[in-house]
């Protein structure tokens, strides 16, 4: 067990990529800090296999959202624990196009606000509190958790899965983990995973991915170089490489998107050339 003693707070844990990764820091034997907002019948089931799993571990109602309540979860993980040594950065909210439609339909009236919120401003007040905890751990480390939505916004056949506000809020991450690297510096880590299509978030066991076509789901995945999309387990062992071995890396971003970004071009041959031929 790598991470005993050592505790982690991973927002998100009551949905499968959250899961997955408390999952695997819970058997490196790290404490769990696992704020969660709603998703009340998720969340039930994540306390239910946390608490059989007789491990240490803190689920707390938190909106991330709101500095007040961010305050609070920091004061309880400094009573319950004493410090804290590494934020898996997991917060994100963002509608599909090929279930919420336009922006200026009355459903969406404050989905735009929503996902800057959440994959965002979220993000930034969890980082800011959890900054003087991790100063004093012993080599903290922070990993945002993003989309390549950040990269390829409403293009392609992506433009059915990623809003335009969730994609810019992705973006603008990036930016982030550049200043936050500069800014936790040389104490703390700060790295990027970017997620492309992942089985339980822009992937299989979603709406959006139920209500496209074949032919949609098959535009997706031949862009991807691999010709499939990602699991969580994948995820939670790259969130670990990054969150606990990749020591010399800070400020960095990878892609965990089976080569989507790169498109589905495969290289062609090498083309015989004409010097032969003169």
């Amino acid at each position: 067990m790598q991470l005993r003693g050592k505790t982690v707070i991973i927002p998100g844990a009551s949905r499968p990529i959250g899961r997955a990764i408390a999952r695997k820091f819970a058997l490196e034997g790290a404490n769990l800090v696992l704020p969660c907002f709603d998703w009340p019948e998720s969340t039930q089931a994540m306390q239910k296999e946390f608490s059989g799993l007789d491990i240490p571990y803190l689920a707390l109602p938190a909106d991330l959202r709101d500095p007040d309540q961010v305050k609070a979860l920091m004061a309880a993980v400094l009573d319950t624990y004493g410090g804290l040594h590494i934020l898996v950065n997991n917060i994100e909210r963002g509608g599909m196009p090929v279930v919420h439609g336009s922006y200026d339909l009355a459903h969406n009236k404050d989905q735009w606000e929503l996902e800057m919120a959440t994959c965002m401003k979220a993000k930034w007040l969890l980082f800011r509190h959890c900054l003087p905890l991790l100063k004093k751990s012993d080599r903290g480390s922070v990993v945002n958790i993003t989309s390549i939505a950040g990269l390829v916004g409403r293009s392609g056949p992506a433009a059915q899965i990623f809003n335009d506000g969730y994609s810019a809020a992705n973006r603008a991450i990036s930016s982030l983990t550049e200043t936050w690297a500069r800014e936790g510096a040389p104490e703390i880590r700060v790295n990027e995973l970017m997620l492309g299509l992942i089985r339980g978030r822009h992937g299989e066991e979603t709406r959006g991915w139920a209500v496209m076509t074949q032919e949609q789901r098959d535009q997706l995945l031949g862009h991807s170089l691999l010709g499939r999309t990602g699991t969580a387990e994948e995820v939670a062992e790259a969130v670990f490489f990054l969150a606990h071995q990749a020591g010399y890396m800070t400020g960095a971003v990878l892609r965990l998107d089976g080569g989507y970004v790169l498109g589905g071009d495969g290289a062609l041959p090498m083309p015989p050339g004409i010097l032969d031929q003169e």
